[in-house]
């Protein structure tokens, strides 16, 4: 699970520790719980094209939440994504 962020991003910051909790719980449900790993945007140029304004993107199998911010949609997307809800 990749969280794209960018540098001073404060928005960026409590979606990690909002992310952090959401697998956490899973974790504790007994569900399948990936590794949470923190990407700049700056590192990657088609990153910086392509997200600058949607950060913080949660990325996962090739698909993407812009503007994670927001409990409901977050969990959504690990459901959907990790456990083929609503597929």
């Amino acid at each position: 699970l990749v969280l794209w962020r960018g540098d001073g991003c404060h928005l960026c910051d409590d979606a990690r520790v909002l992310v952090t909790a959401l697998l956490a719980e899973r974790a504790a449900a007994g569900l399948r719980t990936p590794t949470l790993v923190e990407r700049r945007i700056a590192d990657d140029p088609a990153a910086l094209r392509d997200l600058f304004e949607l950060i913080p993107v949660l990325e996962l199998d090739g698909r993407r939440l812009p503007l994670a911010m927001r409990s409901g949609p977050v969990r959504a997307f690990l459901a959907d994504t990790l456990d083929g809800a609503g597929s």
